[in-house]
């Protein structure tokens, strides 16, 4: 990967970080525990309590490096369960190039914008968290507020080794003419210097921005999650746990309802 994309202050974690990752599977206990818990309280609930109002703007989740919408299906129901009207990305596998993924999402805000005649707040894991940033930048007239979970805006290159690699495959297999995957130039060339500047240029004024990080984070250097533009909000949670993580999911949630402008009507039909 090109150097300018993990400037000087911000390093790959060590060899022996990834290690920390392991703490997902608990973390998914807790998902799990917390689900049953939420489903006990529902149970007792009178039917009528069990239906919170629709709150403020749409939500649109975007995935990680490497994932999917499926990555972020249980923090999506969760979010639903509080209230808010979550939409999917439709990126299948978040492994192309940076600039067309980019492009891809402004479509999809300004289908959901128009759709819902509303702005939209959007949640992005890692990647999807510094492509938000990107459009949101570009088009505060679609995005009223973005959530970065560990997005490495300040440096995108100071992930582990074993991310690289995932990199560098891709790269083999641009070159031997699989389409649609991420080329050299995504990751070395000019491709590479735009995107990252995209995910550095300014934040206008009246669009909310909260960075959650944690010092957990055995994929990126959680130091490169702290951009100045944000809010940051620091929780305790490995990289790929902070897309179902009780926590994260509650920080998640009072970031959105901080930037609530609106209270919609309650629809319980299924979101694009």
């Amino acid at each position: 990967m090109a150097a300018f994309l993990t400037p000087e202050g911000f390093a790959q974690p060590g060899v022996g970080a990834v290690l920390r990752e392991r703490a997902v599977v608990r973390e998914a206990g807790h998902y799990a525990l917390a689900a049953l818990s939420e489903r006990g309280t529902r149970r007792r609930t009178p039917y009528a309590g069990t239906l919170p109002p629709r709150t403020g703007d749409p939500v649109l989740l975007v995935p990680g490096f490497l994932a999917g919408d499926g990555s972020l299906r249980l923090m999506s129901a969760a979010l639903r369960r509080q209230g808010f009207r979550t939409y999917r990305s439709h990126v299948h596998a978040n492994i192309g190039c940076t600039l067309a993924a980019a492009r891809q999402l402004e479509e999809r805000l300004e289908e959901i914008s128009q759709r819902r005649g509303s702005r939209v707040r959007v949640v992005g894991h890692s990647l999807g968290g510094m492509l938000a940033r990107g459009v949101a930048a570009r088009r505060p007239d679609l995005v009223s507020a973005i959530v970065t979970l560990g997005s490495p805006v300040l440096a995108p290159g100071a992930h582990h080794v074993s991310l690289a690699r995932s990199v560098e495959l891709l790269v083999r297999l641009s070159r031997a003419g699989v389409r649609g995957l991420m080329a050299e130039d995504c990751v070395a060339g000019e491709c590479a210097r735009e995107s990252f500047a995209q995910a550095r240029a300014e934040m206008p004024a009246g669009v909310d921005f909260t960075a959650i990080y944690s010092r957990l984070d055995g994929i990126v250097d959680w130091r490169a999650c702290l951009d100045p533009a944000a809010v940051p909000v620091e929780v305790a949670a490995s990289h790929t746990g902070m897309a179902f993580h009780p926590a994260v999911i509650a920080a998640v949630a009072a970031a959105l309802r901080a930037g609530s402008s609106s209270v919609l009507e309650v629809d319980r039909g299924e979101s694009a």
